[in-house]
C-alpha cells in the first residue's frame, strides 16, 4: 500500500489527493511540497479525497508480463488484467488502474460508469498489500 494515496473500506473507500488552496488544482497522485501547475504562484496543499465514481476513458488489456523495473515473480505465471483510465465526475482528472478481479475488456466500454474499489496488488507470505481497482457500477 502506497501511505496517503487511499483511505477507508468498503463504500467509505477513496483515492486521496491534494488540492492547492491558491488556484484549486487537485492532484493524484498526491503532492505535498508545491503546486505542479505551472500558471500558480503557489498556495497550501490540503488533501481532499476524490470522487468515488467515474466514467471510463480509456481501456487495455495488459496480456504480457511487464519489463524492468515493474517487479513481478518469474517463478509465478502471468495473469492477465484489464488496465481501466477513469475520468473522475468532480474533479475531470484521469486516472489510471487495474479491474476489479473477474472484469475484462469485453465487460467495458468507453463512457461507462465505473467506481473505485480496495483490492488486492499481491498477496505472499501472509502479507497483503492493498491498491484501488476499478469495477463497473451495480457489480457486487
Amino acid at each position: 500500500m502506497v501511505a496517503g494515496w487511499f483511505a477507508g473500506e468498503g463504500d467509505a473507500f477513496r483515492l486521496l489527493g491534494t488540492r492547492c488552496s491558491g488556484c484549486a488544482s487537485v492532484f493524484f497522485p498526491r503532492e505535498d511540497v508545491h503546486c505542479r501547475n505551472p500558471g500558480c504562484s503557489g498556495g497550501d496543499l490540503v488533501e481532499v479525497p476524490l470522487s468515488r465514481r467515474g466514467r471510463v476513458w480509456s481501456y487495455t488489456d495488459s496480456r504480457y508480463r511487464p519489463p524492468s523495473p515493474y517487479v513481478t515473480d518469474p517463478e509465478l505465471p502471468w495473469v492477465p488484467c484489464a488496465l481501466i483510465a477513469v475520468e473522475l465526475e468532480s474533479e475531470r482528472m484521469v486516472v489510471l488502474g487495474q479491474a476489479a478481479p473477474g472484469v475484462t475488456v469485453a465487460h467495458l466500454a468507453v463512457g461507462m460508469e465505473v467506481e473505485v474499489v480496495p483490492g488486492v496488488l499481491l498477496g505472499e507470505a501472509g502479507a497483503t498489500w492493498t491498491t484501488w481497482q476499478w469495477r463497473p457500477t451495480g457489480v457486487a
